[in-house]
């Protein structure tokens, strides 16, 4: 329903009831004109002044403005952020391991590990990490447990899964993880619910989702979680927002998201989140920025940025964030240093890294 609105009139808001969401944006009529006559000046001078007549009830103007359009208004633009001096391929990974600061790492076009950080006022120029023997053949994962720490996971020549990490003062060598029996395809996907703890998932060639852990002082062997029926299309991902807290993300045959966690206690069965408009390809990418909230991303079809996000009581639907002048060629990384803040990264059509940010 619509109402006319006069020029130089600006549009207010409010809510019907406390409990209804929709905003009802209100639209004043024109105000009419009622000249005053002072009666000490010489005729024919005289000053009008606008006095208005009592309002009736304003005529609403409806228009919903969801959760959605909130998130969006505190989206920043896109920032290009660069590449290797040879370029990256593959998708980006994040981590961070203390207040405003991110460690991301990309597969440069020479298959070894790049890294780029921002350290609080400034991004730093890109360090080469070098690869396992034969290089990386897939895109990296990255997670933080604790202060000045930072695992890193990626698929090798042998088609094993290869660890590196920074201990506060140097890099380590790498270390061969193996691969889940009969190998694994794309990318590993790893989280953290406690100091010392790592958790990483990858897809099997058996297209089930293989999980392998560090428990503080050894290597689990790996374990089969299954599939939703069809099994997966895509790489997990994963992410902890408490401890012993584990939701995980994959795309299934249906190019629908599929969602399992882990309680505490047991591995729930699959859920399904449902789609973007179009569908979605690659792995997702999910965040957390306080006990109980989730944020996941991925890649559409049409080639932009996606959001769904877990408030504590329900899952949003499905928000377009937009991409990169010539659109997102890989699915995205993100994480959260902080309450009520989510950086997310992407490969754009120029071969090099971009970012956008919720604050």
């Amino acid at each position: 329903m619509y109402s006319y609105q006069h020029y130089g009139q600006n549009p207010y808001a409010y809510r019907q009831t406390p409990n209804d969401e929709r905003l009802i944006y209100v639209y004043p009529r024109p105000r009419p004109f009622y000249p005053y006559y002072y009666p000490y000046y010489p005729a024919p001078y005289y000053y009008p002044y606008y006095y208005p007549r009592p309002r009736p009830f304003p005529y609403p103007y409806y228009r919903t403005d969801d959760n959605e359009n909130e998130m969006r208004a505190s989206w920043r633009e896109w920032e290009d952020l660069g590449s290797p001096l040879l370029g990256m391929k593959g998708a980006p990974a994040v981590a961070s391991w203390s207040n405003n600061r991110l460690d991301t790492f990309v597969r440069g076009e020479d298959n070894r590990l790049w890294q780029k950080f921002w350290n609080g006022r400034r991004w730093s120029r890109w360090n080469d990490l070098g690869a396992p023997r034969g290089g990386l053949r897939s895109s990296p994962a990255a997670v933080s447990w604790g202060q000045n720490r930072i695992d890193t996971f990626a698929r090798g020549a042998n088609e094993a899964m290869w660890h590196k990490w920074w201990d506060g003062q140097r890099w380590s060598q790498w270390e061969d993880l193996g691969s889940p029996r009969g190998g694994f395809k794309g990318t590993p996907s790893v989280s953290s619910w406690s100091a010392n703890r790592l958790d990483c998932f990858v897809q099997g060639m058996d297209n089930n989702m293989w999980h392998k852990w560090w428990d503080g002082s050894s290597w689990s062997q790996w374990e089969n979680l299954g599939s939703p029926r069809g099994g997966l299309t895509g790489s997990p991902g994963a992410v902890s927002w408490g401890p012993n807290r584990i939701d995980c993300f994959v795309r299934g045959l249906n190019e629908r998201m599929w969602h399992k966690w882990w309680d505490g206690r047991s591995w729930s069965r699959w859920e399904n989140l449902g789609t973007p408009r179009g569908g979605f390809e690659g792995a997702p990418a999910a965040a957390s920025w306080a006990p109980n909230r989730i944020d996941v991303f991925v890649k559409g079809d049409d080639n932009r940025m996606w959001q769904k996000y877990w408030n504590g009581q329900r899952w949003s639907e499905w928000g377009n964030l937009g991409a990169p002048r010539g659109g997102v060629q890989s699915h995205p990384a993100a994480v959260s240093w902080g309450m009520g803040r989510i950086d997310t990264f992407v490969r754009g059509n120029n071969k090099k890294m971009w970012h956008k940010w919720y604050a």
